[in-house]
């Protein structure tokens, strides 16, 4: 009985430590971030003079990781002697992400590949050693702060170029990680996001807890993912968007081509598709982390600007139905999703084609609706029984990407539970 006590305080024990280290799903430090629900990711660097994937086309060896790149690794390692971006304009970069939208921005500071983006006093291999000679990561950080657009680093713990990463020296790495880190949390002002990328690395081998705790002690009310071996705020759904869950914030990460960083005539989605992609990740309560990828000469690809653009311009006219709201009731389901703030939900039918022969059929409420608004135009035939809702809306009304259907409440929307749809 004494040895099971002593399990039953130990696993307590465990689990308050776990606790701990994952704030709760509303903690007051994320409330800015849930209610952005949109933001801009960028990968760059010297590779973009290739046109091939930062990081993974350096070829030689990856430790700890396996395989190799397609770029012989003393040609991609010295890609920095040849790069001179002379039209990276920071303020561009932040006035595309916010005629897109988005509410906050996060670049990479530091990729696999080793090479930093800012002018690091720990390192030799960096932008401000190139031709271009200028701090890409303090030009961005400015450019934020000045216009009001959140700010966070992306940063790779492997370091596939550092002589010490993976080896009996990994300890001396692994301080050359910590001062790196303190740097991008010092030298730029307030930053608001740290973006870890540890390709599945365990905690000790970055001595994670100690390093989330002097990012959290140097940036109080950071927001920092799941990705140094630690759950911490928010996980990171990768090229796909994650499943429901009001419980574990999430964001998704996604390319608008099929390559993170830039590659000439990469295919782009389709506004359709880009819409499709935000809307269903809002309405499963999570975020969207749209990545770009500039080109060599320093801007963003024109066409991508300009889809992103056309976002912007959805975004200006139905934005309350993503902006702040919460994921649900309904989950998503194949013809589309539902969002909710206050006491009205939003009805996103994305695929009519996916409906009950035209009519979106959802599960009972628990409260009485008490009106309807076709956003995007038109009427909707909306009828509530006791056993669920039906909504009819013409042909000619329903509209690409989205018809949007509000649906007002007797009371509070975020109060009812998650209810499943058909898919």
């Amino acid at each position: 009985m004494r040895n099971s006590a002593v399990c039953i305080l130990l696993l307590l024990a465990c689990l308050t430590s776990a606790a701990q280290q994952q704030p709760a799903p509303d903690a007051a430090h994320m409330a800015w971030w849930r209610e952005a629900r949109f933001g801009m990711f960028i990968h760059w660097g010297p590779v973009s003079l290739k046109g091939t994937e930062i990081g993974w086309s350096r070829g030689g060896e990856r430790r700890g990781t396996g395989g190799t790149g397609e770029i012989p690794v003393d040609v991609y390692d010295n890609l920095y002697k040849e790069f001179n971006p002379v039209q990276f304009n920071a303020r561009e970069w932040v006035q595309i992400a916010k005629n897109s939208g988005m509410k906050y921005m996060v670049f990479t500071s530091r990729h696999h590949d080793g090479f930093s983006m800012f002018d690091s006093a720990v390192s030799d291999y960096k932008i401000t050693n190139s031709p271009f000679k200028r701090d890409v990561v303090r030009e961005l950080a400015d450019a934020c702060h000045e216009a009001g657009l959140k700010v966070g680093w992306y940063y790779s713990p492997p370091d596939w170029h550092h002589p010490d990463y993976r080896t009996e020296n990994h300890a001396k790495y692994v301080e050359y990680l910590h001062a790196q880190v303190r740097e991008l949390c010092t030298n730029y002002g307030k930053i608001d996001i740290f973006w870890f990328d540890g390709l599945g690395g365990k905690p000790e081998d970055w001595d994670a807890e100690r390093l989330v705790k002097m990012i959290r002690e140097l940036q109080p009310g950071i927001v920092i993912n799941d990705r140094a071996g630690l759950p911490e705020d928010h996980a990171t759904p990768e090229q796909k968007v994650g499943a429901f869950n009001r419980n574990r914030p999430w964001e998704t990460c996604m390319t608008i081509c099929n390559q993170w960083a830039w590659k000439p005539n990469d295919p782009m989605k389709s506004l359709d598709k880009c819409i499709d992609v935000l809307v269903r990740t809002a309405g499963g309560d999570g975020n969207l982390l749209f990545n770009v990828g500039p080109m060599p000469d320093g801007r963003i690809e024109p066409r991508q600007v300009d889809r992103l653009a056309e976002m912007g311009a959805w975004l200006k006219q139905y934005g309350d139905t993503i902006y702040g709201t919460r994921g649900g009731p309904y989950t998503p389901s194949a013809w589309g999703a539902s969002t909710c703030k206050g006491n009205r939900i939003y009805i996103h039918v994305l695929d009519w084609s996916k409906t009950e022969d035209g009519k979106v059929v959802l599960p009972a409420l628990g409260r009485k609706i008490t009106g309807h608004t076709v956003l995007t135009g038109g009427e909707a035939d909306v009828k509530q029984r006791d056993d669920g809702v039906t909504i009819r809306v013409r042909k000619s009304a329903r509209q690409d990407p989205d018809t949007v259907i509000a649906l007002d409440l007797d009371g509070p929307v975020e109060e009812l539970a998650p209810v499943g749809v058909k898919p």
